[in-house]
């Protein structure tokens, strides 16, 4: 991470690993975190959940990341005890988080999910409504829109791969010229 950064010309703080941790047994997560990590990623809020339990005693060192499509039944567990959320696509959800998520605790860290690819198998808003769903999770209280999350469909060569990302970026860009102060994207 550090040599691309600086290849790429950025501040090596300027990016973060999120460890993928769906599917790892807690006391996996613990050696990460034994290793250096802090940031972990979860796809299933109930296994999350038992992991944040099971470390709990980690707690104020480990922040907790939703990266996997948010069922509205599950949106109370993931407003009281995640950290962040990734994958923000549909305000009904965006609502339901803003409301749930305790007033005590710091704001939730969200990104919106863009499907950048137009894919009809994917989730996440088109890159011509991202604006104006921005600006509507903006206005909610207790989150904090920080940046974009998209899953590029896959591609052959890397210069093909790069044309979504830039993509991506580019509206990130779009939105910051907007006013909007993002400095995420996942």
């Amino acid at each position: 991470i550090a040599a691309a950064c600086v290849a790429a010309q950025r501040p090596v703080q300027s990016v973060t690993l999120l460890c993928v941790s769906k599917t790892a047994p807690a006391a996996a997560v613990r050696q990460a975190y034994e290793a250096g990590e802090c940031h972990f990623g979860e796809n299933h809020a109930q296994e999350g959940l038992a992991k944040i339990d099971a470390l709990s005693d980690l707690r104020s060192h480990l922040t907790w990341h939703m990266i996997g499509p948010i069922q509205t039944n599950k949106t109370r567990l993931i407003a009281e005890r995640f950290d962040w959320v990734h994958t923000l696509d549909r305000i009904k959800v965006a609502q339901r988080l803003a409301e749930q998520r305790p007033g005590g605790r710091e704001p939730l860290q969200v990104c919106i999910q863009v499907n950048i690819s137009g894919e009809a198998s994917k989730a996440g808003v088109a890159p011509d409504e991202a604006r104006e769903f921005a600006r509507a999770v903006q206005r909610l209280p207790r989150l904090r829109l920080r940046g974009l999350m998209s899953i590029p469909q896959p591609a052959e060569t890397l210069a093909t791969q790069r044309v979504a990302h830039r993509a991506l970026c580019e509206l990130l860009r779009q939105l910051n010229l907007d006013g909007m102060a993002l400095d995420t994207l996942s």
